[in-house]
């Protein structure tokens, strides 16, 4: 089992790639279709990590007000295994659950995996409704549970057109109210694994995120549209992975034993993004920025390019490109030394260290019977940090402290009015 905090940035990738199908457009009017229907089956493989079936489904049904009423529903599956923080060592490492009712090893030289299969299952509800000609509410609430994990949320979103329907503002507003139910419950932070008695101690914990948005969507020419968003979002509450560790070296960079991590039980967060949308005489590219900050002291950057190929009788290609950036954040350790006094808080999640991500896709899709339409989406996604750190001495230096992720997804979509 591995806790939504461990996949955390895979459940995102998910959602983004997930949310892609929801983009289809159907030609035939809502008096006479009411309802439409986006589907996709998304496969997802990290080369000797994780693999993840995920089909999701969003329905969609146009209301006699003006409104809409959207019902979408996910079940994945996910299996493999995953750095559980440790260094690599030269000798063979063995390792116990919190629980301690299983143990997983390491051969010598090799990056510490924590293997896990896991399940999830995911609906939510959007109700948009008008509350005056030019202002209109989007209500959404979400509900998600995995063997170790449960989330409900709740949202609205206000939106306010312009008397020309140029310019439109939205405010938003969220809530999540998650439960972490660790296997074993969750170890006292920053302890040592060979002391059991310290481990699985604790029982189910819990968080909350809240999250503010203020969005601008704004027609700039017939063919031009620029969309802006600014989001800050508060996390309290248990935000550590119950399942990551570090390992405790010696002078000569030898591990002698291990710690639970600890991260800080709150974290703000800010989001700044942009986006143009530019159609041509036939084409559309969608060209977008996001700049993201915490006061864990990560900063990370993202660009990300659209175009979509239209290669005529309704087929088209669109090609994707997504470049990624972060700094570490402030407690992120590769490990601790023995003898140092403990900070108070280190992990050694490599996804909270700095690193550069990039991601290559390409979707093809055709017309589909009834106005639908089909389409393969493919794409390589990778991870990259620094594997040799200055901070690194002694046997370490011989190894790959932050080993390159390869990833590669493939999704089968279909939508079509019903």
């Amino acid at each position: 089992m591995q806790l939504k905090h461990d996949k955390g940035a895979l459940r995102r990738t998910l959602a983004l790639a997930a949310c892609a199908l929801a983009g289809g457009s159907h030609p035939a009017s809502a008096a006479s279709q009411p309802w439409s229907l986006d589907s996709a089956v998304l496969f997802y493989n990290e080369v000797d990590r994780v693999s993840v079936v995920e089909p999701v489904v969003f329905a969609k049904r146009e209301l006699a007000d003006g409104g809409s009423l959207g019902l979408h529903g996910l079940f994945d599956t996910m299996s493999g295994a995953s750095p559980n923080g440790a260094v690599a060592s030269n000798r063979t490492q063995t390792f116990t659950s919190p629980s301690g009712n299983s143990t997983y090893s390491a051969a010598p030289g090799a990056t510490p995996m924590r293997s896990f299969r896991d399940q999830r299952l995911g609906v939510g509800l959007d109700w948009m409704h008008p509350l005056g000609r030019l202002l209109r509410s989007n209500l959404s609430a979400t509900l998600s549970s995995e063997t170790d994990y449960f989330s409900l949320g709740l949202g609205d979103t206000l939106s306010l057109d312009s008397a020309d329907r140029l310019t439109t503002w939205s405010l938003g507003a969220a809530l999540s109210l998650d439960q972490v139910q660790a296997e074993g419950g969750a170890p006292d932070a920053l302890t040592l694994l060979s002391a059991p008695a310290t481990a699985g101690g604790g029982g189910d914990e819990s968080k909350t995120v809240t999250e503010l948005q203020l969005g601008l969507t704004q027609v700039l020419t017939r063919s031009a549209l620029l969309q802006a968003n600014l989001a800050v979002a508060q996390h309290s509450g248990y935000l550590t992975d119950p399942y990551k560790i570090l390992s405790v070296v010696d002078a000569s960079g030898a591990t002698v034993d291990y710690r639970y991590e600890k991260r800080p039980d709150s974290r703000q967060s800010q989001v700044a993004y942009i986006k143009w949308v530019q159609h041509l005489d036939e084409d559309v590219f969608h060209l977008s920025y996001r700049y993201y900050s915490d006061d864990w002291g990560i900063d990370a950057h993202t660009l990300e390019l659209n175009y979509r190929y239209e290669l005529g009788g309704g087929r088209y290609l669109m090609p994707h490109i997504r470049a990624y950036t972060q700094t570490a954040a402030d407690f992120h350790r590769y490990f601790l030394v023995q003898g140092e006094a403990l900070p108070s808080a280190a992990s050694a999640d490599l996804r909270l260290g700095a690193m550069d991500g990039r991601t290559l896709g390409l979707k093809y899709a055709v017309p589909a019977a009834h106005g639908g339409e089909l389409s393969l989406r493919v794409e390589w996604l990778q991870q990259s940090g620094e594997g040799h750190p200055a901070e690194a001495f002694g046997t370490l230096r011989s190894y790959d402290l932050y080993p390159t992720l390869n990833a590669y997804i493939v999704q089968f979509g279909y939508s079509t009015p019903l």
